[in-house]
């Protein structure tokens, strides 16, 4: 099979340190790996080694691309069994991880997870909406497991909380290749990603994403 090259040369994926209940979970993350080994991108995670986590990073390590995983000391212990996987980079705090991880990445996908993965991903959101970044985010709504969530924004933009343009932030699919292609055609330029560099004075998306806590 002949490889592609995407647009994106590393994204986030937020996942969960537990498989799950279902299968289809798991091969959700598995099929997710396989489409950014196909397409040259490298992974940027949790750092984790159990769940969701360890099954896509192990994945898309042995397809021969770079695991840059992201995890704060205090967890080192909890979420990483056995020998690590590619690159670990430990930090102090869980909002440096987030920081690092996205200035790491070119775009954020979220698989199925629980109250982390969603505080990840509603964070990215919010970053989004206040113009901090303009990455791509995406939900890899698998067997519909993110509609409820999906349900709850549409109705926060009914009642005023929510912008129509702030709704169309999320991209969602049910597949790994179709999420990742609508990723890629989502938005035309990218911190991070071919970006001019940082004129004196100016402040860049590393900065940007640090005052934000």
């Amino acid at each position: 099979m002949v490889k592609q090259t995407s647009r994106f040369r590393r994204v986030c994926v937020f996942c969960g340190s537990s498989p799950g209940n279902r299968p289809n979970y798991q091969h959700a993350a598995l099929q997710l790996a396989k489409q950014l080994v196909y397409r040259n991108i490298d992974l940027v995670y949790g750092g984790g080694s159990i769940g969701l986590m360890g099954l896509i990073s192990q994945a898309v390590f042995d397809g021969g691309r770079h695991v840059l995983g992201v995890i704060p000391e205090t967890l080192m212990l909890k979420e990483i069994t056995g020998e690590t996987i590619g690159e670990v980079r430990a930090v102090s705090s869980m909002h440096q991880r987030k920081a690092e991880m996205a200035q790491q990445s070119d775009a954020f996908i979220a698989l199925p997870g629980g109250y982390g993965t969603l505080e990840e991903l509603l964070e990215v959101i919010s970053w989004a909406q206040l113009g901090i970044h303009d990455k791509p985010v995406g939900l890899l709504n698998v067997d519909g497991y993110y509609n409820s969530l999906l349900s709850f924004i549409d109705k926060a933009v009914d009642e005023g909380f929510v912008t129509p343009s702030a709704r169309h932030i999320i991209v969602s699919a049910p597949t790994a290749h179709d999420l990742i292609s609508k990723l890629e055609a989502s938005v035309p330029d990218q911190c991070g990603v071919a970006a001019k560099p940082e004129m004196e004075g100016e402040i860049g998306c590393h900065e940007m994403l640090e005052t934000v806590h």
